[in-house]
């Protein structure tokens, strides 16, 4: 990578003396060339509504990695052993997403790169090696944990092995190839169908479960005992840790650029307006996911006497008995189909615009998609040969711990380009803005550390 410098803009509305590495090509270059910039957007004479929908569905991309499989054990734990306790911290670490997703899309609209192709022109080609591959090995353990949520629920449906279900999984990358052949609208149809389908399954069970309301109300109010008792305090540094997938952030600023705004200061700000719009609704599906499997868990395991569970196996076959309804385990096991499918989908689009972003580097979408799911199916298939399940979790837990490592390299870049007004001009955030910003983030990065630590030392 050459350092070229030059006060002409590229395809960002900044000029690229803001942007150290950039390059004269990188105008040529878009994240996602094959579906950048695909999607019709009405003209401004038409209706709010018109204009709202046509931004609608990167969001809902984004919200799977806040309710893939790797979520769900800590909402298990935290409904079962201490009911509806945690559900303030569920609501919280949604609220910390809803702030940092908008300031990725914010990046992508506004200067027309990734977040891995604005590091690529921030840092220097040694340091973006190492953000690459950092970024590559936490993309690896993202989808390690959906392989393994897959595996598992195709266990759980059909009896499958556990081996046998995460050879399977690997279809999912023919799945993407094949809808992002007919056009980027219809991969997040088929996003948002699954994500349908996880809301109606635990709909059904939070029906079935009849939680007190009051209980729920209660649960949304933050208490002392969160802090105060060292057991509810790692189950809720567990919820917020994994709030933010370090992928995500790529993930965001990259496919909000598929719509087909003006790419003039007026369009990338009402770009940016609907765009928020879009992921903060998304986000509060997520919510809703995320509170229902914890709702569930402590109507069904805490308030009978069943708090010892965590483990996704044991709640699937106690929910029927418990619940008395005979399809509640059926559903389970659905949504954590769904989920799983969604998030390794979500996850090898991640895949290909890191490679990309970071390296300038195009290779077949095909073989990079294969390339990123074969890396994560190979370590299960071994562990799941030499130890069984229980090899499984423990695998699963060691991916949990890499994304904790990761997420610093995708947060704290995220949060220093948009606050720098060099690089952003107009649409750079204030100084309200930017203080919270660093809050959060050194909130997520701080209870994360201590995750690790917690997890390594235990």
């Amino acid at each position: 990578m050459s350092d070229q410098r030059s006060d002409a803009p590229t395809q960002n509305s900044a000029p690229s003396k803001a942007w150290r590495f950039s390059r004269h090509d990188d105008a040529e270059r878009p994240s996602l060339p094959e579906v950048f910039s695909s999607v019709r957007v009405p003209e401004g004479s038409t209706t709010w509504l018109k204009r709202f929908l046509a931004f609608v569905g990167p969001g809902y991309m984004v919200s799977v990695g806040y309710m893939d499989p790797g979520n769900w054990a800590t909402d298990l734990q935290g409904g079962a052993q201490y009911g509806y306790t945690l559900l303030c911290v569920i609501m919280l670490s949604n609220l910390m997403a809803i702030l940092l997703q908008a300031l990725s899309a914010r990046l992508g609209i506004a200067t027309g790169r990734d977040l891995a192709q604005a590091c690529r022109d921030h840092f220097p080609p040694a340091l973006n090696v190492v953000l690459w591959l950092a970024c590559e090995l936490a993309i690896i353990a993202c989808d390690l944990a959906e392989v393994i949520g897959t595996a598992v629920a195709l266990q759980l449906l059909f009896g499958l092995p556990l081996l046998g279900g995460a050879l399977l999984s690997i279809l999912d990358a023919f799945i993407v190839l094949l809808l992002m052949g007919r056009g980027f609208r219809y991969l997040e149809a088929f996003v948002i169908g699954l994500l349908s389908i996880i809301a109606l399954c635990f709909g059904v069970q939070l029906v079935a479960a009849t939680p007190p309301v009051a209980a729920i109300l209660k649960g949304l109010i933050p208490t002392p005992e969160i802090v105060t008792t060292p057991g509810m305090l790692y189950i809720a540094i567990g919820i917020i840790g994994a709030t933010v997938m370090p992928h995500n952030l790529y993930l965001h600023s990259s496919i909000v650029q598929t719509r087909a705004y003006e790419r003039t200061p007026v369009g990338r700000r009402d770009a940016i307006r609907w765009a928020t719009w879009d992921s903060t609704i998304a986000l509060m599906l997520a919510l809703f996911i995320n509170a229902a499997i914890l709702i569930v868990a402590a109507a069904a395991f805490h308030e009978t006497g069943h708090q010892n569970v965590a483990e996704i196996e044991d709640a699937y076959h106690l929910l029927s008995p418990i619940l008395g309804l005979g399809i509640a385990s059926t559903l389970f096991a659905l949504a954590l189909l769904a989920a799983g499918t969604n998030s390794t989908v979500t996850g090898t689009l991640a895949g290909q615009i890191i490679m990309e972003g970071f390296l300038r580097l195009h290779i077949p979408h095909w073989a990079r998609r294969l390339l990123t799911r074969g890396l994560a199916i190979i370590p299960v298939a071994v562990v799941t040969v030499l130890y069984g399940s229980h090899g499984v979790g423990a695998l699963l837990m060691a991916s949990q711990v890499i994304l904790s490592l990761q997420l610093p390299f995708a947060v704290i870049p995220l949060v220093m380009f948009v606050s720098d007004r060099r690089k952003m001009g107009e649409f750079t955030i204030n100084r309200f803005m930017t203080a919270l910003s660093w809050i959060v983030a050194g909130l997520i990065l701080i209870l994360n550390f201590k995750l690790l630590y917690d997890t390594l030392v235990g």
